[in-house]
């Protein structure tokens, strides 16, 4: 393991929302590691990397919290000092900290026990462990109070503190379908493009798909399709990176037509060539190329062996 560029220390009171920060992180490209020994997180810091290591330096996130083995607040501070001073690591802390009314709250509505109060009643474990931790909470380079935060709120603020000037981009996928199968699972947008001139009409287009430039050019003349594209464009220009922002994973925007053959599928692969002139790296699926054409009656077959539904 090569030396991490940043080490982050996360801690602080039960219930004030570790995990979800330690997994926050790890979105944004830290290694994190939970509830390690104390003993093995000095070791394993204090070890310089071995030799001809090549590995990256990521940042490193490390939780512990009162359960953690060998956890003394007096101690956690020393050791964390002799890191800094005998390692030459640059390690900080990041505090968690919540009001005992909202912790009260939390653990009430999650039906755990708090871990200093196993016996006794959740505000006498989130007092204990208040005192306990206070040294720590008093030396923490990063104070965070998640009393008002939601979910989002939190995990947008740690991106904020944390993501290095560095905006996580979430996955896209645009996909094509067929509107008489149905609309696909798990899409976020969903574009009709049945306003525009349908080459199933033509004969000679009939067998085709969107992929062929015949197709295409025939979709494309329409005079509905260039505003429209730019439309589309536009909305989803002004639109991810506000998903981005708000930490999402994936995105998948789907363009459905009649039969899902033609339309849909030059218009999924004309936007994704557009978004990939604006620096995004879109995956484009075709679902119902995945379908053997349809016969004179106008019904599909079933799955053709080996069909390449992914393009891109």
């Amino acid at each position: 393991m090569s030396r991490p560029r940043r080490i982050l220390l996360v801690t602080g009171l039960s219930g004030a929302g570790r995990t979800t920060v330690l997994k926050t992180l790890e979105d944004i490209g830290w290694e994190t590691v939970d509830n390690m020994p104390l003993g093995l997180v000095e070791r394993l810091l204090s070890s310089p990397p071995p030799a001809g290591d090549a590995g990256e330096d990521r940042p490193l996130a490390v939780g512990i919290d009162a359960r953690t083995r060998g956890f003394v607040a007096d101690t956690v501070q020393q050791r964390l000092q002799r890191l800094r001073d005998e390692a030459g690591l640059d390690v900080e802390t990041l505090f968690l900290d919540a009001g005992d009314g909202v912790l009260a709250r939390r653990f009430s509505a999650t039906r755990r026990r708090h871990p200093l109060g196993h016996d006794r009643p959740v505000a006498d474990g989130i007092a204990r462990e208040r005192d306990l931790l206070a040294p720590v909470r008093a030396a923490a380079d990063h104070l965070l109070d998640t009393s008002d935060l939601a979910l989002p709120a939190l995990q947008a603020e740690i991106r904020h503190r944390f993501g290095e000037g560095q905006e996580t981009r979430p996955v896209l996928l645009l996909a094509s379908f067929s509107y008489a199968r149905g609309l696909p699972r798990h899409a976020d947008l969903v574009f009709d493009m049945r306003f525009l001139d349908n080459p199933h009409w033509v004969a000679a287009l009939r067998p085709g798909t969107g992929l062929d430039a015949a197709v295409a050019a025939h979709v494309r003349a329409d005079p509905a399709y260039q505003p429209a594209m730019d439309g589309i464009e536009q909305l989803l220009l002004t639109l991810l990176p506000r998903y981005a922002r708000e930490g999402k994973a994936y995105v998948t925007v789907a363009f459905g037509c009649t039969g899902g053959r033609h339309r849909s599928v030059h218009c999924a692969e004309a936007l994704a060539e557009r978004l990939r002139a604006a620096g995004f790296s879109p995956t484009v699926t075709h679902r119902e190329l995945a379908q053997r054409p349809p016969d004179a009656s106008g019904r599909t077959g079933g799955e053709v062996e080996g069909a390449s539904v992914v393009n891109g």
